[in-house]
């Protein structure tokens, strides 16, 4: 067993209206030193897999068929065994 950490966000090119708002948010409680807020998600997933790599593969598999939108988002994953 191997779980695996998934992280999505949006790539740079694409206007992240929600971390814009945060990062507004921010601003108004005064803490003006934050910028660049960027908004993502994290995934974790349990695969039932014979080895690491097989893990690996799965889990790539499972973010670019379902997990993230690959015209608009980047993932990064790790995967340690349970």
């Amino acid at each position: 067993m191997y779980q695996s950490i998934i992280t999505i966000t949006l790539r740079p090119s694409i206007l992240d209206v929600q971390g814009k708002a945060v990062e507004h948010g921010i601003h108004t409680l005064g803490m003006t030193a934050v910028n660049n807020v960027r908004i993502g998600k994290s995934v974790q997933i349990t695969v039932d897999a014979a080895t690491e790599e097989e893990a690996k593969r799965i889990t790539q598999e499972a973010c670019q068929k379902l997990l993230a939108n690959s015209v608009m988002e980047d993932f990064t994953y790790t995967v340690k065994k349970i």
